[in-house]
């Protein structure tokens, strides 16, 4: 097998035997997308995987090890005629067909179908067309970011600029934002909200993750949660805290300041301006917005954002504490100090009890923890 890894253009850990020891160990996670399965080595990967019984192939859709299940996906992007800029969009299909179905088509439609999250030259509305005659979920990713995304310069206004509105069966809002933030953009109270990590490293995985209530961890079942279906339902939304979102604000490129509103610096007068999520959201949002009832946002802050939480305290926290949710969201202060320090516990358990401070990001750089 090739063992190449998932996410190409990141860590060359991000390899599928890595993902899913790793996701269910130190991340205790039941259900991970994979967003490179349309690349030709890795999806020979994975189909020889599931030949080997390595694996094997759900008849509800994804594939599994026995405790963890992938569900195969692509990210793709879109910049066509109707599009203002760049565009990111998640596909998922049930089977491994589906991806060769779709792989084969992506790749008469790409330079180069070897390398991941690849610009597509197609329309929008083709994709979606391609996505659902293969039966797959259609999903804008980190829609509000400034660069390569549905709301950052992908349209102007509206996503009908771009995609039919009854194709698209969840968004995902991205680090910088959160359900409270979006709560009066008007086009988007249909969907569904996703929050997840985008990681491009095993450590950045479910720093932002979805609780889900299903019947058992398969594509069929994630998507009747989607569609509030059966009683399968998003139960809530773990993300971070949006400050700590690299594009939380807007930034001049030129002289750094951040006290601005437009896109004109105030400070020098430059038009670099990368324009913040926070401000972005404020363009799209309407006053006389109607109330839509959402599953909780609980925010979180990753361990490895924690001030002198160095590698050998967080394994020694994973091996004795189970894994990173359960030492954010549920370990006692006993249990945190036992295995760490009084400080660090009495950090994590503020972090948890939102009593914290931070700086926030923006122009794509992370926001920090003040300690």
């Amino acid at each position: 097998m090739h063992g190449k890894p998932v996410k190409i253009s990141a860590s060359n850990q991000l390899r599928l035997s890595t993902i899913m020891e790793f996701v269910k160990e130190k991340k205790g996670l039941d259900l991970i997308g994979i967003i490179d399965a349309h690349v030709p080595a890795v999806l020979e990967e994975i189909e020889l995987s599931v030949q080997n019984k390595k694996y094997i192939e759900l008849p509800d859709g994804g594939i599994s090890n026995g405790s963890v299940t992938v569900l195969l996906g692509s990210e793709i992007e879109i910049y066509d005629s109707s599009s203002s800029g760049p565009i990111h969009i998640l596909c998922f299909f049930a089977t491994v067909e589906r991806m060769k179905n779709f792989s084969q088509w992506y790749r008469q439609h790409v330079s180069n179908p070897e390398l991941s999250s690849q610009r597509i030259y197609v329309d929008g509305k083709a994709l979606q067309e391609k996505v659902k005659e293969l039966e797959g979920l259609f999903i804008p990713a980190h829609i509000f970011t400034p660069f390569k995304s549905l709301y950052g310069k992908g349209v102007k206004k509206s996503l009908t600029e771009v995609f039919d509105p009854t194709l698209i069966d969840a968004v995902e809002l991205g680090l910088s934002s959160d359900t409270n933030m979006v709560r009066n953009i008007e086009e988007i109270k249909a969907y569904p909200f996703l929050t997840n990590s985008d990681a491009h490293s095993l450590e950045k995985i479910a720093r932002e993750y979805n609780a889900l209530e299903l019947k058992e961890a398969t594509f069929n079942e994630f998507a009747k949660a989607l569609k509030n279906e059966a009683g399968r339902k998003i139960q809530a939304n773990y993300g971070m805290n949006p400050h700590l979102g690299k594009y939380h604000h807007s930034v001049c490129k030129k002289c750094e300041t951040t006290e601005i509103i437009g896109t004109v610096c105030p400070n020098c007068g430059s038009t670099n301006v990368i324009r913040g999520v926070s401000e972005r959201i404020k363009d799209l949002s309407t006053e006389d917005s109607s109330y839509t009832e959402r599953p909780p946002y609980i925010h979180q802050v990753p361990l490895d954002y924690i001030p002198g939480l160095g590698p050998k305290t967080l394994e020694r926290l994973r091996e004795h504490l189970h894994h990173d949710m359960y030492i954010i969201h549920r370990a006692s202060f006993e249990q945190l100090k036992e295995n760490s320090n009084e400080r660090i516990a009495r950090k994590i358990l503020d972090l948890r009890e939102g009593k914290i401070s931070v700086q926030a990001g923006g122009g794509g750089v992370y926001g920090k923890i003040i300690d």
